[in-house]
């Protein structure tokens, strides 16, 4: 059979056949791309699946490799060789969530499910299967007050959303290799992390807590975290106690002080890679490869994005390194493996998991800090790079903006195991029901003036008024907490303009995916696949639209709307055959839309706030959130 698949062998599958003398992964074992010699072998898997010939050697690379690899590996390489090749981004998978439930749904819930199944597998299923009432880690176990976030934290759509992030932007993917050199990699990898936190921040105001803390690697870390997590072969997710200290003695007491692997000495790691940076900021030279590169120039943003990040295209990634990857592993209190292939990875190790835990956003905090480090030394714009002459934003109005809870269902079945009987009989059905956020249509409506006909990009931010304690947060601070929530392309005319839009037409927002089930109904029905794929879209690709406001307080939060129209300058036009039309998360097909920063005009420091609120193309709008227990009061 591999002498089959490998019939088409070049140097692309060296690796895989070194890895396939010497043994990959075994299955039953735990999968992580945080662990440098399962990344390796993932790499090798998808060069496979990426450099077959055609569709029917992927297809029988793929039901081969199915069989006889690591299921955790399998489902990475395959996940990401379907998003990237030509012939194959458009299928339809069932979402992560419920292809892996076990990094989705706490132990009590799986339990439970074992429990059904083993009291009535043999019976024919109920109309709509057996239904298990699921709530979040704080329910059962409450260790620090900021549980209370754990709608939002363990959300399955918010998480499955960065699983597939990293599914479509591996950080160890070659952009001129697999065709998305032209777009600004660096430069997208913080825009997406800041709308990230910024998100986050506009949860936390809804809930009374203020900025997100600071991480000093020198002091212990405050925040505990119990993951209420299960491998599915039975270990539990490490869990990290309350001032947790990171220093090398404390993280490796009572483990091996060998070498098998670098991230026993993350700290040490960490400390001489954050220094580097603060040295290619502060000088302004990116050393590497014999020269130096200046990163204070136009393309000079996304190189240190790129440097950061530590992605395949870092000018010199050995000497900057991953911090984000070793401060996981410090922050996730994860064990030292006695053994190269059995490891037990903490929740920030998986991409499935990573964002339910606090600390997650505390590191990205101290990351995305190393960036405003760089703005210190960037101008502020100026009146006229702000300014649209002959374009004013003269209104807004927008409805009552109300949130609430409403209960969604999830397939678990494969949370249990079936015999191929049982398979064929397709008798055993399990769901979960589970309280999620969710929010009532609305529509806002601005009006736009202007003097000429002429393209223009619209902008709408959402973004706090005042902090947790209810003072104003002057913009000079609270740039760094607007949230997108819609961007396109407008045609303006001569005169006024009533520019329409409904929550549900947003660009950056898609209802959620469909359901394994659901999927499994339209292909046994051969039923229209429009109900499966969004627009031309795979829905779990963008941040889940039912978490498009913050939740806000039964009272109300004020929060604030902010329309931002500027010119429309076309980015320089990219070679069609370089440009591959597949999807980018969060910026999409709008990849190339036009050629101002991904966080324009709230990336730069502005000094001066009057200024922001003078500029004629600039308007906010002041809104209070309303959360309901009821919607059907409102």
């Amino acid at each position: 059979m591999l002498s089959n698949i490998l019939s088409f062998w070049d140097k692309h599958f060296w690796s895989f056949l070194q890895y396939y003398k010497y043994g990959f992964l075994p299955k039953g074992e735990i999968f992580s791309v945080f662990y440098k010699i399962h990344l390796e072998q993932a790499i090798a898997l998808f060069k496979l699946f990426y450099y077959a010939k055609d569709y029917e050697t992927f297809y029988t690379t793929a039901v081969w490799a199915r069989q006889y690899f690591n299921e955790g590996l399998f489902l990475y390489s395959y996940t990401v060789a379907l998003a990237h090749r030509p012939d194959t981004y458009e299928i339809v998978l069932p979402p992560i969530y419920e292809m892996y439930p076990y990094y989705f749904f706490n132990t009590e819930v799986i339990q439970q499910a074992y429990i059904y199944k083993q009291q009535y597998g043999g019976q024919s299923a109920l109309v709509g299967g057996y239904t298990i009432n699921s709530n979040y880690s704080g329910y059962y176990l409450n260790l620090h007050p900021e549980q209370s976030l754990s709608y939002y934290l363990e959300d399955i759509g918010i998480n499955s959303y960065y699983y597939y992030y990293n599914i479509y932007f591996p950080f160890w993917l070659s952009s001129e290799e697999f065709g998305f050199k032209y777009f600004n990699r660096g430069e997208e990898y913080y825009f997406y992390y800041q709308q990230l936190l910024a998100r986050f921040y506009l949860e936390r105001i809804s809930n009374g807590f203020g900025e997100i803390p600071f991480i000093n690697w020198n002091v212990p870390i405050e925040t505990p975290y119990y993951p209420s997590l299960e491998y599915p072969n039975g270990l539990e997710f490490p869990s990290r106690p309350p001032f947790a200290n990171l220093h090398e003695y404390f993280y490796n007491y009572g483990q091996s002080w060998s070498f098998k692997t670098p991230y026993g000495y993350s700290y040490t790691y960490i400390q001489d890679y954050e220094r580097r940076i603060h040295d290619v900021i502060d000088s302004g030279y990116i050393y590497g490869s014999g020269q130096s590169v200046s990163i204070y120039t136009k393309e000079g943003f996304n190189m240190l994005g790129n440097l950061i990040e530590s992605n395949y295209d870092s000018p010199n990634y050995k000497y900057y390194g991953a911090i984000w990857l070793f401060a996981s592993h410090l922050l996730g209190y994860s064990y030292q493996p006695l053994d190269t292939y059995m490891v037990v990875p903490s929740a920030l190790e998986h991409f499935e998991t990573a964002l339910r835990d606090p600390v997650f956003y505390q590191l990205y905090k101290k990351i995305i800090l190393y960036f405003q480090r760089y703005y210190s030394y960037v101008p502020a714009y100026t009146t006229t790079e702000l300014i649209f002459p002959g374009v004013k934003v003269v209104d807004f109005k927008v409805d009552s903006l109300f949130t609430y809870y409403d209960y969604f269902y999830t397939d678990l079945g494969n949370a249990v195991y079936y015999s191929p009987e049982e398979l064929l009989q397709n008798k055993f059905q399990v769901r979960v029901s589970q309280y999620r956020l969710n929010h009532k249509p609305f529509t806002y409506k601005f009006v736009v003036h202007s003097e000429i006909d002429t393209k223009a990009v619209v902008k709408i931010f959402l973004g706090p008024k005042y902090d947790e304690y209810g003072r104003y947060i002057n913009m000079t601070e609270n740039r760094m907490n607007m949230v997108v929530l819609d961007y396109f392309v407008y045609d303006l005319k001569t005169g006024e303009n009533v520019i329409t839009k409904n929550s549900y037409d947003s660009y950056y927002y898609a209802p959620d995916a469909t359901s394994y089930y659901d999927i499994y109904k339209l292909v046994m029905s051969g039923g229209d696949f429009s109900q499966a794929y969004h627009y031309g879209k795979q829905n779990y690709y963008y941040f889940p639209q039912r978490y498009m406001l913050p939740k806000g307080s039964s009272s109300g939060t004020p929060y604030q709307f902010y329309v931002v129209v500027y010119p429309y300058v076309p980015k320089q036009v990219v070679p069609a055959e370089t440009y591959q039309t597949y999807f980018y998360p969060y910026v999409g097909d709008q990849v190339f839309y036009d050629s101002y920063s991904l966080g324009y005009p709230f990336d730069k420091f502005i000094y001066y706030e009057q200024l922001f609120f003078q500029v004629p193309n600039f308007y906010s709008h002041d809104v209070m959130i309303y959360f309901k227990d009821d919607i059907n009061v409102v």
